[in-house]
């Protein structure tokens, strides 16, 4: 009886630590599921992150909304991380503001009075009048300049449209050495620059026996001519109030060879046609 009793307990012995060793294996692998529920969800949280929707491939990659694969494979045409780009369009028209009919809108708002309507209006006319005087001066510039072709591409008008506060405009001549950039600039906080200049405040001045600017006449104008080694020249000059045409060359020889090209301006018809005196 008692070895009957010895061999049950060996037999249950053994049955409990098969059982245990079952049951660990049955831990082990729902350990294991959970974990790959966990870096499933971990992968797809990322992926919305940058941009995917976190539907994974065989290969690993990750596929677009469109079930275009944007992951080890090359990307959809015009798309970057699953975001479409613009690859067409005609930009936008540079017609300026119509004076008559903004004035006329202006006038109607203020009899109404919609006072912020009406000045809107005003400003309106305004940047369109400051835009037709700076095309009408871009057309009446040189074509060349010190055998240098405009860069069209380059010709700029732009305005605040806040009246004589903010017309520039800027023209380009280049060839492959050579550079000549024209700007006129109008805005009221150039006035205090412009008397600091007429004034002849700005003296002379050079830096070990080296010239780095002087005050100069151009066409009966005076003007401040200057030259530094990594920029080349620069020739700035003050009309009226608040207008001020700058000159800057870039590999220009000398001096005289930068007043020259300078002189090709027709420096009168400009300040006419700002309404300068």
């Amino acid at each position: 009886m008692k070895k009957v009793f010895i061999s049950l307990g060996i037999i249950l012995l053994f049955q409990a630590s098969a059982n245990a060793q079952f049951l660990k294996k049955l831990q082990q692998k729902a350990a294991d599921a959970a974990e790959k529920v966990i870096d499933k969800k971990i992968e797809q949280k990322t992926d919305k992150l940058i941009g995917g929707d976190g539907q994974s491939s065989s290969d690993g990659s990750t596929a677009s909304p469109s079930g275009t694969n944007t992951g080890s494979g090359s990307p959809a045409a015009g798309s970057s991380s699953g975001r479409m780009r613009n690859t067409q369009g005609a930009g936008l028209v540079t017609t300026p503001p119509d004076v008559k009919e903004n004035l006329n809108s202006a006038e109607t708002a203020f009899k109404a009075q919609n006072y912020g309507d009406s000045r809107y209006a005003i400003q309106q006319a305004i940047l369109g009048v400051e835009m037709e005087i700076g095309n009408k001066l871009l057309k009446s510039l040189p074509e060349t300049v010190a055998g240098l072709a405009r860069e069209a591409n380059q010709d700029q008008v732009s305005s605040s449209g806040w009246g004589w506060a903010g017309l520039n405009i800027q023209r380009t001549y280049q060839s492959d050495s050579r550079q000549f950039k024209f700007a006129i600039a109008n805005n009221s906080m150039l006035s205090a620059i412009n008397q600091f200049i007429v004034n002849g405040a700005y003296a002379q001045t050079s830096t070990n026996g080296e010239q780095k600017w002087k005050q100069i006449m151009i066409k009966g104008q005076k003007a401040i001519i200057e030259y530094d080694a990594s920029s080349g020249y620069k020739v700035s000059i003050p009309l009226g109030q608040s207008s001020l045409l700058t000159y800057e060359g870039i590999n220009f020889a000398n001096e005289q060879e930068m007043v020259a090209a300078v002189s090709q301006f027709n420096i009168d018809e400009i300040k006419r046609t700002l309404g300068e005196k």
